[in-house]
């Protein structure tokens, strides 16, 4: 199974990118992954809230496989804690698919079109947190999700 991230705009700190990038390089043992960036939209600020929902959305579908399973982080989803986001993590592997993709949205969201692909719906907290340090945090769960799974011993219980 391939694990993707796509996220809307790129990260400009330049410490949050090394953290990313050591994450990323760390679950690269684990699994394969793939980070994507997604530019953001041109001219943005002449567009409207659902208007960029709906060019994001659309962008968004075409970096999708007809097979893949889309799970968006979104601020109304479900919360997990690491332990049982490994399970699903797990559960995940065990049914056979070929990619999990999960989504950062823009700052407004998704599009309907983009909730209505979702094959479900992950929140990380109901705190707000910047876009671009939400990619790190997805990063690190799915790196410790997989050392909770091979009893190594990143994660304490």
């Amino acid at each position: 199974m391939t694990i993707k991230l796509l996220a809307i705009g790129k990260t400009d700190n330049k410490q949050l990118q090394a953290l990313i990038d050591d994450y990323q390089k760390r679950l690269g043992f684990y699994v394969k992954f793939e980070f994507e960036i997604i530019p953001d939209l041109k001219k943005a600020k002449n567009l409207s809230e659902s208007q960029q929902k709906q060019k994001e959305g659309e962008l968004i579908l075409n970096k999708l496989n007809a097979t893949d399973v889309l799970i968006l982080l979104d601020e109304n989803g479900k919360q997990l804690d690491s332990v049982a986001f490994s399970n699903y993590l797990q559960k995940h592997m065990n049914s056979g698919i070929k990619r999990l993709v999960f989504v950062i949205g823009g700052p407004y969201g998704f599009s309907p079109e983009v909730y209505q692909k979702a094959n479900g719906k992950l929140s990380l907290s109901k705190m707000t947190f910047s876009h671009q340090m939400i990619r790190l945090f997805v990063i690190e769960q799915l790196y410790r999700g997989f050392t909770i799974l091979r009893n190594e011993p990143y994660h304490h219980r």
